[in-house]
């Protein structure tokens, strides 16, 4: 169920009967030569409306600039302020609530996400205000998307080129897969920026010189189909074990 389909009257029913929401969040950001900028919100949003469609809970429309300073360097990057996003996702939550919404799965596909929803997770839940919980798709799918790739990036590489062939291939720019390749580094390792246990680099742009990592050409839209349902069932799962667990089970513990 899409929120934005939908007229008032018609979400007051679902408001009425159900108490999950799903929301969707990537970024705008570079994704190499080969993939739309574009790239993690199609993902996130892709992910969230095929759960919703499959489980009849509500899905809110796509927050599509994220946390991305460190792509800043290639054109057309956005981005917002990591304090900003925060407070900004978490006032459309509160929105939520007021609405009777008082479990909450924000469906990532931006890496650079993970950390603020997990903050803004724990000041809603701190103030029992509702449960608010972080989900990255090929995190739910680890063991999968290591059998697929010989290396899999991690940014722009072989397992979100695959997605997008398999969500939008007409995105692709086949013709770049071997420039992509060729352009980056297979993987941080190889770009020598961890020195004795310190990570070197801020920026994309300080590993790579087209901002990917990992073999695009490993990519086919068959193996983006696959992760997609593997890790589609796993989001299905998780809306409904949220949906059964007791609210209050959901906050805080009391001071021992």
């Amino acid at each position: 169920m899409y929120l934005a389909d939908h007229t008032w009257p018609e979400l007051g029913d679902y408001f009425e009967d159900k108490s999950l929401a799903l929301v969707p969040l990537g970024s705008t950001e570079q994704h190499g030569p080969h993939l739309p900028e574009g790239t993690d919100h199609l993902i996130a949003e892709g992910f969230a409306r095929e759960a919703a469609e499959r489980t009849g809970y509500l899905c809110t429309p796509t927050i599509n600039i994220g946390v991305s300073p460190h792509h800043r360097q290639f054109h057309g990057t956005m981005w917002a302020d990591a304090p900003v996003f925060r407070d900004y996702v978490e006032s459309i939550t509160r929105n939520l609530a007021y609405h009777g919404i008082d479990r909450v799965i924000y469906v990532n596909a931006h890496g650079g996400n993970i950390e603020h929803l997990r903050e803004v997770g724990r000041r809603l839940r701190d103030e029992e205000v509702l449960y608010a919980i972080e989900w990255m798709w090929n995190d739910s799918i680890p063991d999968l998307v290591d059998d697929l790739f010989e290396q899999n990036g991690p940014h722009g590489g072989p397992k979100e080129t695959a997605m997008i062939q398999h969500l939008r291939q007409e995105l692709v720019r086949e013709d770049r897969l071997e420039d992509a390749r060729d352009g980056g580094v297979a993987s941080v390792d190889e770009a020598d920026t961890e020195k004795f246990g310190s990570r070197t680099f801020y920026d994309a742009a300080d590993n790579t010189d087209n901002g990917v990592l990992g073999d695009q050409t490993d990519a086919t839209a068959e193996k983006g189909e696959q992760m997609f349902e593997a890790a589609t069932e796993q989001l299905v799962k998780l809306c409904d074990w949220l949906d059964s667990q007791d609210f209050q089970d959901l906050m805080p513990k009391e001071h021992v």
